[in-house]
């Protein structure tokens, strides 16, 4: 299953990849598709990808949404480029969501500093827990990696189940994985879908279309 949803993944990004050599302008929504598709395929070559296509829009001064470079971030972790996971999620402008809250403490995590995770858990059950202000909401997966980082200092350990129970009893937790919160599709965006169904060889060049960006 997953060897044909890959197929499907690159193919789609080759197809975004021939636009950009194109010179077709990217929407906002594309540049969605393509750095999620690039987060998917999680590989190398697919970070570069990413790395290229968001560099070249920052140059051009073409905007992307908190979503497109909440993939870049994820990308970048699962490929363990913290810094620059670091870099490209102090450039969101508004980090106020779900994915950014879960991505904040991989984030963390991965630079080891864990007693600011524990300062950001607890920062999120002191704060007005009014049913009419947004709560902070953590993913269990994330919150397990948490106290596995943590486990081994009991200091740590004891204060992180002390807010673990607390923000289980108000609701801030969901069963939903980082993964499923990142390719969440929120309601009334028109899917893109159709690009996994293009060709997947570069008309000019014959050649798989990461290559002929990467060469370009």
């Amino acid at each position: 299953m997953w060897s044909w949803l890959k197929m499907s993944f690159t193919g789609a990004l080759e197809v975004l990849i021939e636009m950009k050599n194109q010179d077709v302008k990217f929407t906002i929504d594309t540049y969605v598709l393509a750095f999620g598709i690039c987060y998917k395929l999680n590989s190398p070559e697919s970070f570069k990808i990413c790395t290229i296509l968001r560099e070249e829009a920052l140059l051009k001064g073409e905007i992307l949404s908190r979503r497109a470079s909440c993939f870049a971030v994820a990308l970048a972790l699962n490929q363990n480029e913290v810094a620059k996971a670091m870099s490209i999620f102090s450039q969101i402008m508004d980090p106020e969501s779900i994915t950014c809250t879960n991505l904040n403490i991989i984030l963390h995590i991965q630079l080891n500093m864990l007693e600011n995770v524990i300062e950001i858990l607890k920062n999120a059950t002191e704060g007005n827990l009014s049913k009419y202000v947004k709560r902070q909401v953590f993913s269990e997966e994330v919150l397990a990696k948490v106290r596995e980082k943590v486990k081994d200092v009991p200091a740590l350990v004891a204060k992180f189940d002390e807010l673990y129970g607390k923000l289980h009893v108000s609701g801030q937790v969901t069963t939903y994985s980082l993964d499923a919160v990142l390719c969440h599709i929120p309601g009334g965006r028109k899917s893109h879908m159709f690009l996994l169904n293009k060709r997947m060889v570069s008309r000019r060049t014959f050649q798989p279309l990461g290559q002929s960006l990467l060469a370009e």
